[in-house]
């Protein structure tokens, strides 16, 4: 399974952003797919997870309600809708793919992305 994230880039506080992740090598629907992001100096931190079918989804409580992330297993591709952005969302983005359910820790993710880089300015 390959994981390629893009969309990244500078925002402006209050802007939005959208992320993508194509993945390849298998079909998307079998795997739960989450966003995870790591500042300078920090662990990696759960932001978003969606079920395979997409019908169940779980958010950091420091991006709830102000991101989105869902699927389209047609395209094999999970996005990550972010809104209101804040200078203290700025980190690189990893999305992530494991078989099972919904889960926090990265530990527990199988297959990464590279990441992409999301800037915001104040």
């Amino acid at each position: 399974v390959r994981l390629a994230e893009s969309g990244g880039g500078l925002a402006q506080a209050g802007g939005s952003l959208r992320l993508s992740c194509a993945v390849s090598g298998r079909t998307v629907r079998l795997y739960v797919m989450g966003w995870f992001r790591q500042a300078p100096g920090q662990e990696r931190e759960f932001v978003a997870d969606i079920s395979g079918s997409g019908s169940t989804t779980a958010y950091a409580d420091s991006v709830k309600g102000r991101f989105a992330i869902s699927r389209d297993n047609d395209k094999n591709t999970v996005y990550l809708d972010m809104y209101s952005l804040q200078p203290e969302d700025t980190a690189v983005y990893f999305c992530a793919a494991r078989p099972g359910g919904h889960s926090s820790t990265p530990a527990a993710y199988d297959y990464w992305g590279q990441g992409t880089q999301v800037t915001v300015s104040s």
